[in-house]
C-alpha cells in the first residue's frame, strides 16, 4: 500500500465538537495561501520568505512550491532565487470565469469609445470587497492617462467602485459594505452617495488617484438584469488641440457605450433592483 503524507490527504467528514472543518486539503490550501501572499508582494519572494510570511517552516512550503513552478504556476528568478506568480494565473482565471466573455463584447466597443474621445478606458468588476480592472483600451493621441490591467480598485472611494455598489441587487450592497469595515457615519455618507449614483444612472467626480483627472463610470448589465462591471474613462483634458469631446459630450458617448456592451451580452433593458 502506498504512503500518504498526512499533510497532503483529504480529510473527510470531520465535524462538530473539535471545531474542525467538514473536509480539508491541506496542501491545496498552502498552495492558494501561496498564490494570494504574491498579490502584496510583486517582486517575488523566496522560498524561506514565504515561508516566514506564511508561519510555516521551509520544508512545509518547499514541495508545492516546486510543483507549481513545474504546472507554471510560479517561476522563479535565477539571479536571486525569488518567485513570482506567471501569466498562466491570469489566463485560467481569465478563462474560467464570465471575464472573457464580457471582454470579449466590450473590446470593439471600447476601442470605439476610446478613438471617438481620445480618452482612455476601463472595465471593472467587483471582486468581494474590491474590484479588479480587467480590460483596458488606451488612448489613440501621443499622451493619455490609463489604468493597467489587473489594477485592484478601492469600492468605497473609487468611481467604478461607486457604480458596482450603487446597481448592486438586493442585499449585496451591505454584505459587501460591511465586509470592508467601514465605520458607521462613513458607511452612512457613502450609502447616500450610492443611492444619488443609482438614481442618476451614473458616477462622476474627480479622480481618487489622480489630480486633474475626472472620472467618469456606467454600470454595465448582463443578460441576467444584473450589474456585471463598471465602464470608466479617467477624463483628461488637454491643451494641446488633441480634445475631441468636452466632459459632458464625453459622458455621453460613455454612457452609450455602456448600453450597447450590455446590450451584446443580452441584456434585456431593465436593471433589476
Amino acid at each position: 500500500m502506498a504512503n500518504t503524507d498526512e499533510n497532503d490527504a483529504v480529510n473527510l467528514g470531520e465535524s462538530g465538537g473539535g471545531g474542525k472543518r467538514p473536509y480539508s486539503a491541506p496542501a491545496l490550501e498552502k498552495g492558494i495561501e501561496i498564490l494570494e501572499l504574491f498579490a502584496a508582494e510583486p517582486r517575488g519572494l523566496t522560498i524561506s520568505e514565504i515561508a516566514q510570511k506564511l508561519g510555516r517552516s521551509i520544508s512545509e512550503v518547499f514541495r508545492i512550491i516546486i510543483v507549481m513552478e513545474q504546472l507554471g504556476w510560479l517561476a522563479k528568478d535565477p539571479t536571486n532565487d525569488r518567485y513570482a506568480v506567471t501569466y498562466r494565473v491570469l489566463d485560467v482565471a481569465f478563462r474560467a470565469t464570465p471575464a472573457q466573455t464580457l471582454s470579449n463584447v466590450a473590446a470593439p466597443v471600447m476601442h470605439e469609445l476610446s478613438s471617438a474621445t481620445n480618452q482612455s478606458c476601463h472595465l471593472v468588476v467587483e471582486t468581494g470587497a474590491r474590484g479588479t480592472v480587467i480590460h483596458r483600451q488606451e488612448n489613440m493621441g501621443p499622451v493619455g492617462f490609463g489604468i493597467r490591467l489587473g489594477t485592484v480598485v478601492d469600492l468605497a472611494t473609487s468611481c467604478s467602485g461607486h457604480v458596482l455598489l450603487a446597481f448592486a441587487v438586493g442585499d449585496r450592497r451591505a454584505r459587501v459594505l460591511g465586509a470592508m469595515g467601514i465605520a458607521d457615519d462613513a458607511k452612512a455618507r457613502l450609502e447616500r452617495r450610492l443611492d444619488a449614483v443609482r438614481l442618476q444612472g451614473y458616477e462622476m467626480q474627480p479622480s481618487a488617484r489622480t489630480a486633474g483627472v475626472t472620472d467618469i463610470s456606467f454600470p454595465i448589465f448582463g443578460f441576467d438584469d444584473h450589474v456585471c462591471a463598471a465602464l470608466t474613462i479617467p477624463f483628461l483634458v488637454t491643451i494641446d488641440g488633441s480634445q475631441k469631446t468636452s466632459l459632458e459630450e464625453t459622458r455621453e458617448v460613455l454612457g452609450q457605450a455602456a448600453h450597447d456592451i450590455a446590450r451584446g451580452l443580452g441584456w434585456s433593458g431593465v436593471a433589476s433592483s
